[in-house]
């Protein structure tokens, strides 16, 4: 790996152990407020909606910034990100403040983002942004899923990701969209100071650039393991070991990506969260630990 790459790879790394770390913290706020995406967390049919909703937002947004007015996305992921920041503060909030209070600091918070995206779009601010809305969806998909649907929904979006930047590359037309108009959906990890993102052109237009770029989905969805297995199981070192395997796989993945080609980051961090889980509760307990599975759930999956 060059030497510029060495820092920015560092500190990514860090912000991934910064947001699972928080995210962990997080579950007991969150199981308080009852803030969770589905009812029944072992229900397989929740699998199939987060696949749908996710694919059909990737539709519409392509979409439109292709065939309409790119204005109507950026105002719509606006909107998305005042309330996904609001849904992620509040429980924080209100587990050290008064509800009522908490409600509207989480609001005021999310309006001053939405505030910054607008007017000063720097990394700083899409990274600050990014962080917290990747606290809260771990969180909030972690304590709604049980672990073997987790792991179902990680290898099927490892299969989705590698298909999207291979084959049908829709993916690199995603980040081509975001990045033109300045959304967090990507975090940008600067190769050398100073650096503008504002100023930042499309990833097609050269091999060569001034900043790392990784999915917030890149850090979500191998994080919604780590949250499930404390979630389920109670057991801290298997949702650290898990963390330890998605760092892993991040750091081969970026040695990869420092090369300057695209490169699907889901195949590689599902693949060491997962085995960080499994060998964890294999060294431990023998067996998969909080893995069950009904007969309900092979015939529906």
């Amino acid at each position: 790996m060059k030497k510029e790459n060495v820092v920015p790879t560092i500190s990514m790394a860090t912000i991934f152990i910064l947001i699972y770390a928080l995210s962990l913290i997080s579950v007991k706020p969150f199981e308080i407020a009852n803030i969770k995406a589905f009812e029944n967390p072992k229900d397989p049919f929740n699998v199939f909606v987060f696949l749908v909703t996710l694919l059909s937002i990737t539709a519409i947004v392509l979409f439109i910034s292709k065939f309409w007015k790119k204005e109507i996305v950026y105002f719509f992921f606006l909107f998305a990100i005042a309330i996904t920041a609001t849904c992620a503060l509040y429980p924080f909030l209100a587990y050290i403040l008064d509800n009522t209070f908490a409600i509207s600091l989480a609001v005021f918070i999310s309006i001053f983002i939405v505030f910054l995206l607008i007017k000063r779009p720097e990394w700083y601010v899409i990274d600050a942004c990014c962080t917290i809305i990747s606290i809260g969806a771990i969180t909030i998909f972690g304590i709604s899923l049980s672990i073997p649907l987790v792991i179902l929904l990680l290898v099927m979006l490892a299969i989705y990701d590698a298909i999207a930047v291979y084959k049908t590359k829709h993916m690199i037309d995603l980040a081509d969209t975001v990045i033109e108009m300045k959304v967090p959906v990507l975090f940008v990890i600067p190769k050398r100071l100073p650096y503008s993102f504002i100023k930042e052109r499309r990833l097609k237009e050269r091999r060569e650039r001034n900043a790392f770029f990784i999915g917030v989905g890149d850090v979500v969805v191998p994080g919604i393991l780590i949250v499930s297995t404390y979630h389920f199981t109670g057991e801290l070192l298997i949702s650290i070991s898990t963390a330890l395997g998605v760092i892993i796989s991040f750091f081969i993945l970026m040695h990869l990506v420092s090369k300057g080609d695209a490169q699907p980051g889901l195949p590689f961090l599902n693949s060491g969260a997962v085995a960080g889980y499994v060998l964890s509760s294999l060294i431990l307990h023998g067996n998969l630990s909080g893995f069950t599975l009904t007969p309900y759930h092979i015939l529906c999956i």
